[in-house]
């Protein structure tokens, strides 16, 4: 089993860039409807694919320098990350099975 966890400014490059699994970067708010709706199937998402991806979560009110760092103009905004290296993204709802599709996409 595999729980999302906060990421914050100095724990982005460990967690996310350094890590030798793939990552998906929720970049949401705690006001945010549509991310509100994301978060329980992220939290699904995490707990069915375990240890072969990790779910990261940055709350953009915390941590603006993140959120301009990545140009988030909306959310949520989810990247992903393979190897350091952005492979994919999408912006706003999606599905849990288009999530797990991208997901498996990059595995």
């Amino acid at each position: 089993m595999n729980n999302p966890i906060a990421v914050t400014k100095k724990s982005f490059r460990p967690v996310v860039l350094e890590s030798d699994k793939l990552v998906l970067v929720d970049f949401w708010a705690a006001w945010c409807g549509p991310c509100k709706k994301l978060g329980p199937v992220l939290d699904e998402i995490a707990k069915e694919m375990g240890d072969k991806v990790q779910i990261a979560k940055v709350d953009v009110d915390k941590e603006r320098e993140l959120g301009a760092m990545f140009q988030i103009m909306s959310i949520p905004t989810v990247l992903l990350y393979k190897n350091g290296k952005k492979v994919d993204e999408f912006v706003g709802g999606r599905s849990k099975s288009d999530i797990v599709a991208m997901l498996k996409k990059h595995l």
